[in-house]
């Protein structure tokens, strides 16, 4: 009889202790789960910083890129002068840039929120999937607009072939420096936002 009972009071404490053990891993792995998660949270609002301040940078240089001087052709020296809103595709990058502009700020706010009252930044499917619908079409408007403007750059620094129109960047370099940051600047946002788009799948794959 005596010998049962300590049998039974051995088993008993052994399933508490097993019973202790299985809750102090679940708490660990709830712990590292979060910690995961909250590191989750803290690249996505990184990349909604670096995506504005990338798309502002793009904007900026766009929207001042303006310059007066003078160029010969055919030995005549005649003025020129260069500014953005004289090609429709710099216009386009200056649209979609704004529009970049806007969407990466209002992510940004709502994702500090967030992140300020520990709350989940993707707190629905619903949510993942209108957020990784708004970075596609931004980050393809955002290719477009940067590949027309490119042709243009390119054109303006080559001239064009067997005629004698020269390269208009060497007598307005300011002007073609500051689209060639601009248009560098409008990639890196699609790289950006094309990024953030792939935090959004990998967070529905997983949930």
């Amino acid at each position: 009889m005596v010998s049962s009972r300590k049998t039974t009071s051995v088993e008993e404490e052994v399933v508490e202790v097993g019973k202790v053990v299985v809750e102090i891993n679940g708490t660990m792995n709830d712990a590292g789960a979060r910690g995961l998660l909250r590191k989750g949270d803290v690249a996505q609002v990184c990349l909604r910083v670096m995506c504005m301040v990338a798309s502002v940078t793009a904007l900026s240089f766009m929207v001042t890129a303006r310059e007066a001087s003078t160029v010969s052709i055919y030995g005549f020296q005649l003025p020129v002068n260069s500014k953005w809103s004289f090609a429709d595709s710099f216009e386009y990058l200056v649209g979609v840039s704004a529009a970049v502009v806007a969407h990466s700020l209002l992510q940004l706010v709502i994702n500090v929120s967030r992140l300020l009252r520990k709350s989940p930044l993707i707190p629905s499917r619903n949510h993942a999937w209108l957020t990784y619908a708004g970075d596609q079409v931004f980050a393809y408007a955002m290719m477009s607009a940067g590949s027309a403007a490119s042709g243009v750059s390119n054109l303006n620094r080559t001239g064009i072939r067997h005629t004698s129109l020269p390269d208009f960047c060497k007598p307005l370099h300011i002007f073609c420096d500051h689209v060639a940051i601009s248009i560098a600047c409008t990639f890196l946002s699609c790289l950006l936002l094309a990024m953030s788009a792939i935090q959004n799948v990998i967070w529905l794959s997983n949930n």
